[in-house]
């Protein structure tokens, strides 16, 4: 925008330019001088035209945007300071082989035979395009994820030995916030949609919860990854899922599927493959949900972050910074509010395969 109204200043100038330097009729050794006047208007707009297109490249917000929410084989902690992350290959040639990313950083991003490919998504691939390879690289979602599951590990171990040692005291501190947490979750989530046999799904329930939570927290700081706004994270969750689900359905569930209560035999064709594309939507509508939620809310802050590059303005600069904090703390409540959601969610799937009357209406 900033540009585009800098094109219009520099127009109005050479318009008024033209105006004030236009010679008199009368003036016959001046008839060529409109040629120049053309000439010079041309000039200008190519200049004006070369500026703009330095200035798209110096600064491409879609190119920033994806570059911070995509996975990368390194860590970047801030402009110019990155950690380098393992690559590890395997190959029916070479076998297994390990070494870090930063063999990369050269101008053809190439090392031992294989070209890191920058685009959407960073992909490693052989510069023989006939070689065939399996990447089990720890990438910087991967590395969230350790990191997140070493953050619970460590968290819930600490609250255990807690517990252990004050046996019949109020707690208090984080154990307190977290037995509030806990309690909700059980109470209020997993034991009124799945019914009486719901302690054999609670520790799955917990664990998805606080793994979502946290990675959803941890995703809102600065150089942190997008890892719940990765489609294959989520496809992963809503698959475990889906497993679950269907791994412990009673015969009523299945049933269910293959002849709903109520509906005539003549509309079977029809309400069977109904039924059927109903249970592939549920996990489905678990991946996109939570998928698209995070990753949308980090598209419109680093637009918002990226506006004022664009308008180099110090007077945008604050009001953008302003306007950014306030999304961000709408964001951590939609961290929580998407692990809620899918927590919930998961605990009615599961609720209504194992009820033991299943009838047609879901509700019952």
């Amino acid at each position: 925008m900033y540009t585009h109204f800098r094109l219009l200043i520099t127009t109005a100038l050479i318009a008024a330019t033209c105006v004030f330097s236009t010679p008199s009729l009368a003036d016959e050794p001046a008839q060529h001088e409109p040629n120049k006047v053309i000439e010079g208007i041309e000039k200008a707009e190519q200049k004006i035209e070369h500026n703009l297109d330095e200035a798209e490249e110096k600064f491409n917000i879609g190119q920033m945007i994806m570059h911070h929410i995509a996975d990368s084989h390194e860590w970047e902690i801030t402009h110019g300071v990155a950690l380098p992350l393992p690559v590890i290959l395997y190959s029916a040639d070479r076998g297994l082989e390990v070494f870090s990313s930063s063999n990369f950083h050269n101008d053809h991003h190439e090392y031992n035979g294989y070209h890191l490919v920058h685009g959407d998504a960073e992909v490693i691939k052989p510069v023989d395009e006939s070689r065939v390879i399996y990447d089990f690289s720890i990438t910087k979602n991967v590395a969230s994820m350790m990191l997140s599951a070493v953050i619970l590990i460590l968290l819930f171990t600490s609250i255990g030995k807690t517990y252990q040692r004050s046996k019949g005291k109020a707690p208090k501190g984080l154990q307190s916030a977290l037995e509030l947490v806990i309690l909700f979750v059980r109470d209020d989530v997993v034991k009124p949609n799945i019914g009486p046999k719901y302690e054999k799904y609670l520790p799955y329930m917990l664990t998805l919860f606080f793994f979502i939570l946290v990675n959803n927290i941890l995703g809102l700081l600065p150089g942190a990854a997008n890892v719940t706004g990765n489609i294959a994270v989520t496809m992963t969750l809503a698959v475990i899922t889906f497993v679950i689900v269907h791994w412990n359905a009673n015969k009523h569930y299945y049933l269910h599927l293959l002849k709903p209560t109520g509906v005539p035999v003549a509309l079977l064709p029809i309400m069977i493959p109904v039924e059927i594309i109903g249970v592939i939507m549920k996990p489905f509508s678990l991946m996109v949900r939570l998928f698209a939620n995070m990753t949308a809310g980090h598209i419109i802050l680093l637009s918002l972050f990226g506006l004022i590059f664009i308008f180099q303005s110090f007077a945008v600069a604050p009001v953008i910074s302003l306007f950014a904090l306030f999304l961000n703390f709408i964001e951590i409540m939609v961290a929580f509010i998407q692990a809620f959601i899918f927590t919930l969610l998961t605990s009615m799937y599961i609720g209504s395969a194992i009820e033991d009357n299943h009838a047609a209406d879901h509700g019952h």
